[in-house]
């Protein structure tokens, strides 16, 4: 048995002492294959930095060896020592072999290190020169999705799947393909692919990007069938309930809808787009007080979800609960910047509750926002002839006329007000 295989036999007994006595002996004394076979060995078995002793005294003997630096600047990035490595490559000839491959190493340092256009250049200086290489391409389609440039990407992995292959880097190519199609908005175009990702592999997470994408593009059963697989496969999968219950809200079902969010919240009940979403579906449903608890848990997770409180205040309104709608918005003024729907919603409770100073004030600071509701100038207008303010009023309803001239009510209402 060769000194090298016989380390390895001693690192597999767990004889650790023994073996780096005589990994010295090979460093010291060994012949450049020993070394060299030894190295990889030692890599394999997690022994980087014995393995770059060995590297480095190849270098020593063979300095402008490509493979070496290669090889080594590998194991320094393992041991997290992105400079050295770094420093290493840059050494290689661009007419070495391993030239290409070293720009690969530098492009992933570069793109690590937030550098993304120095990455790019060095993968296209390797495109040129392998311009067959599947690998230049998956890192060229990795750069282009994580910059966000899908159409780049998109490319990138055609021409990997255009060649028969599928994984790379143990990556299903596939699954890459069908992620940038739908993240440039290409849904249906990215079914195809998720199905053949999922025909190679069931990946749970390639399973709800299918599911996700299907939604997106408007097929609600495959969807719907598609989530209902994942949640069987893996019901702690939280980000599937909110998604599968819009699918059976799309499709009228609303019951199974609320279910599903039921599941959801007992299993993720921090979740607060589950609560609120929860409390508009009960809404639907005629669950008034279901929807009134969904919503409060809602903005108990996070009081300043306006969403949640536009909610609940609506519920307030129908309710006539007003004095509950001036305090849920103040909770609300006194976490987030001013909401103009709150804004109006407070102008209605304090004229219910007779407030007629306050609702004023609340009406025109929400006047600044909605200049242009219809909705909100007719509230406004009639209240502005409420409280005896003629002049306030005309302004409103004209503005309202300019929008709706055939309004018989609206003009009559000016005339009157305008004493003709």
């Amino acid at each position: 048995m060769n000194t090298v295989n016989n380390i390895i036999s001693l690192l597999e007994n767990g004889q650790q002492k023994e073996a780096i006595q005589q990994y010295r002996q090979v460093l010291q004394h060994g012949t450049a294959e020993e070394k060299y076979d030894l190295a990889e060995e030692l890599t394999r078995f997690g022994f980087l930095e014995e393995a770059a002793d060995l590297y480095k005294n190849l270098l020593e003997e063979y300095p402008d060896e490509g493979e070496l630096i290669v090889l080594l600047a590998e194991i320094y990035l393992e041991m997290g020592q992105e400079e050295e490595a770094m420093l290493l490559l840059e050494k290689i000839d661009a007419s070495d072999e391993f030239f290409p491959q070293s720009l690969l190493l530098l492009a992933d340092l570069y793109q690590m290190n937030g550098l993304y256009e120095v990455s790019e250049q060095k993968l296209i200086t390797a495109k040129k020169i392998l311009p067959q290489e599947e690998v230049i391409d998956f890192a060229l389609g990795e750069l282009y999705g994580e910059l966000g440039r899908f159409a780049e990407a998109i490319q990138s992995y055609d021409r990997i799947l255009t060649q028969g292959t599928k994984e790379i880097a143990g990556i299903n190519i596939n699954q890459r393909m069908a992620e940038m199609l739908s993240a440039s908005g290409s849904f249906e175009e990215a079914l195809p692919h998720y199905d053949l990702a999922l025909k190679e592999k069931l990946e749970i997470n390639t399973l709800f990007g299918y599911a996700l994408t299907a939604y997106q593009s408007g097929a609600i059963q495959t969807s719907i069938e598609k989530f209902e697989q994942l949640k069987e496969l893996d019901p702690e999968y939280h980000s599937l309930y909110l998604y599968l219950a819009k699918a059976y809200e799309r499709e009228e079902d609303l019951q199974r809808c609320f279910d599903i969010i039921k599941e959801g919240i007992r299993l993720d009940d921090f979740n607060k787009d589950l609560f609120y979403y929860g409390g508009k579906i009960a809404l639907k449903l005629g669950k008034e007080e279901e929807a009134e608890r969904l919503l409060r848990e809602a903005i108990a997770l996070d009081p300043g979800f306006t969403e949640a409180v536009l909610t609940l205040n609506k519920l307030f309104l129908l309710q006539e609960r007003f004095e509950e709608v001036l305090e849920l918005a103040e909770q609300v003024e006194l976490i987030n910047e001013v909401e103009p729907q709150l804004l109006w919603d407070e102008a209605v409770a304090h004229h219910h509750l007779e407030n007629y100073s306050k609702a004023l004030n609340k009406y025109q600071l929400a006047y600044t926002y909605f200049k242009n509701h219809q909705e909100f100038l007719k509230d406004y207008g009639y209240f502005l002839i409420e409280e005896g303010k003629s002049v306030e009023a005309v302004e409103i309803f004209i503005e309202l006329l300019k929008n709706d001239p055939s309004n018989i009510e609206y003009q009559e209402l000016v005339d009157r007000l305008q004493g003709s």
